[in-house]
């Protein structure tokens, strides 16, 4: 069995691993070759803590498994992160555990992932400004990932906390790009994509503000009540998601599905625009939006890639059960 520590996974995997694993996944569920389990997340009644289990199967790409984990608000104070979780890997031939994969850098590469694969298939591809609206610590994985899709050349942002947007100027300095802090309805007008990746529950962008042709990816927490945008904005767009059970449950698009707005069939897995069995983004003036939910299969997929790369360069502890 395979220990692979955060650390290690750090080292081991990259951006475009993360991509390419996620692309691989997403592909494979709209075939019907790969499926997630129920999941389960329940409030501990200690710490005020969240924990639960996502899990699943990829037929294609061999990957077995469950991510532990949850959210422990308190962590910040002690010097930890507030999200903690641990991805069990387990032979599909056998069931025999086959690694130990820290999930905590891992959940925020995959969450990154998934908002740039839908870049990757849904943006113009002329697109020139990126506008990010939150700038937590997920932030600056989405940055990053997202630049990497197309030759932005602006990077503008809103936080409620506008100090925060330090981290994100940061990174666009780097690149060699302009930033700056905006207020919403300018960034939602001056965007050609957009990314919202907040714990908010409330409309932070509306519909009469995106311009035509803008593509969103709405990555921010997923639970019951969760809302970023406007439910008429997901109303006006074309919707591709992760999981669409997910999506119009603990989504972006649960709020205009319980309006009337959207109905279930109006959602599109984003694995159907990989596969080609949807065009995707159909016209320059056609608003894209990915519901990106979050899915355990996401996470079985990078831990994978992580454990072998993680082997192969010697940073992986192997050990007898």
């Amino acid at each position: 069995m395979l220990i692979v520590t955060e650390e290690a996974c750090k080292k081991a995997i990259g951006r475009s691993d993360a991509f390419n694993a996620v692309e691989s996944v997403f592909s494979a569920m709209a075939k019907g070759d790969a499926w997630n389990f129920p999941v389960v997340r329940e409030a501990i009644g200690y710490a005020d803590a969240l924990y639960g289990f996502k899990s699943g199967f990829d037929k294609a790409g061999l990957s077995l498994g469950v991510k532990s984990g949850g959210y422990w608000p308190g962590n910040a104070d002690k010097g930890l992160t507030n999200h903690q979780s641990t991805v069990f890997l387990f032979d599909p031939d056998t069931g025999q555990l086959q690694a130990l994969v820290g999930g905590n850098y891992l959940t925020a590469m995959r969450t990154a992932a998934a908002s740039s694969v839908s870049i990757a298939h849904l943006a113009r591809k002329d697109a020139k400004v990126i506008g990010m609206v939150g700038a937590g610590h997920q932030s600056t994985f989405q940055l990053r990932a997202a630049l990497e899709q197309r030759d932005f050349e602006k990077v503008i942002g809103w936080n409620l906390e506008p100090k925060d947007l330090a981290r994100l100027a940061e990174i666009a300095e780097e690149k060699g790009l302009p930033f700056k802090s905006v207020e919403r309805e300018q960034l939602a007008t001056e965007a050609d994509v957009i990314i919202t990746i907040t714990s908010a529950h409330e409309s932070l962008l509306m519909k009469d503000w995106v311009r035509p042709g803008t593509h969103i990816a709405c990555m921010g927490t997923d639970t019951k009540g969760k809302q970023e945008v406007d439910p008429e904005l997901i109303a006006s767009a074309t919707v591709f998601t992760d999981e669409i059970a997910q999506s119009i449950t603990i989504g972006e698009a649960q709020h205009a599905v319980a309006n009337g707005l959207i109905s279930e069939s109006d959602i599109t897995a984003i694995g159907a625009v990989i596969n080609g069995d949807h065009p995707g983004r159909t016209s320059e003036t056609e608003i894209t939006l990915f519901d990106g939910t979050g899915v355990g299969l996401q996470d079985l997929a990078v831990a994978s890639a992580a454990a072998k790369l993680a082997e192969q360069q010697g940073m992986a502890q192997e050990i007898e059960l």
